[in-house]
């Protein structure tokens, strides 16, 4: 199964502390670039999720950026008035002390330690549920860029079975474009009213037809064929494979269109070449 590198995912999941959520999108790149945006509170996070894109993509340039909606805001306070009727009887203990003391600010009383209860929220936990949250959205990620893979396996194997048509109808027509060839020469030649040498003759036709044998590169055509079905089957990181066998299918291509002689063989080479090249602008998007 080959995978895509074009994707995106997004998980959210929300409770008493607040939202988490994680949006990934990936693009197709020639090696792994990730590019995080976390929150500052986040930030002993990226070590963990470098390594996790390492360890399940190969390929892409993948944007993560993760929000946090902190709901503290909007919780009421509380204030623990026996805590602070301790703290205030400590503090005028200490002021029977001291000559002239400044009067207690209420404020300032409310600053005091356990004064106002709150619900700590733990940084070691809240970093472990961004991180189950980012694993999920990762394995979304993997998921759309396989289902993608598996849409352009099956746009490319219809571009192969189109080149084997056209591989096919030149090997049949090939046996006639030579026959052609040799009776315009022959009509030419009554045209002008000029005796040919049949040796002569034959051994010219046996020339055209060793300059305009195809035979080698339809072979190599269908041979690469082949190949590229195997490594679509195979799947795994088969981009940069999918990608050299699209230039040499297309060097075969070229070298078929520069041996064309006839409208039949130029126009197939034509065609190939138009195949070849809508199946490399897929490639490049597989990882």
């Amino acid at each position: 199964m080959i995978h895509s590198m074009t994707a995106f995912a997004r998980t959210e999941q929300a409770d008493t502390n607040g939202t988490l959520s994680w949006e990934l999108r990936s693009v197709n790149h020639r090696y792994l670039e990730p590019h995080l945006r976390l929150p500052e509170a986040f930030r002993d996070l990226e070590g963990a999720v470098r390594e996790a894109l390492r360890n399940g993509l190969s390929r892409g340039k993948v944007e993560c950026t993760l929000r946090f909606a902190d709901s503290s805001a909007d919780k009421s306070l509380q204030v623990d008035l026996n805590r602070a009727e301790q703290l205030i009887k400590a503090a005028e203990s200490v002021a029977a002390l001291i000559k002239q003391p400044a009067p207690l600010n209420p404020l300032e009383v409310l600053g005091w330690p356990g004064v106002l209860v709150g619900d700590a929220v733990d940084p070691q936990a809240l970093n472990q549920r961004a991180m189950t949250l980012f694993k999920q959205a990762l394995d979304e990620l993997k998921a759309g860029r396989e289902r993608e893979g598996t849409e352009l396996a099956k746009l490319l194997n219809e571009r192969l079975d189109a080149i084997l048509e056209q591989v096919s109808t030149l090997r049949e027509q090939v046996p006639q474009m030579l026959a052609g060839q040799r009776q315009k020469i022959l009509d030419r030649c009554a045209e002008m009213k000029v005796d040919l040498d049949p040796q002569r003759l034959e051994q010219e036709l046996v020339i055209l037809a060793q300059k305009s044998d195809v035979a080698e590169e339809l072979d190599r055509l269908s041979t690469h064929v082949t190949e590229v079905r195997r490594v679509l089957k195979s799947g795994g990181a088969a981009g940069r494979r999918l990608d050299f066998l699209m230039q040499e299918l297309n060097r075969e291509a070229n070298t078929l269109g520069s041996k064309a002689f006839d409208t039949r063989s130029t126009q197939a080479a034509v065609n190939l070449k138009v195949l070849i090249e809508q199946m490399r602008e897929q490639v490049q998007n597989i990882e």
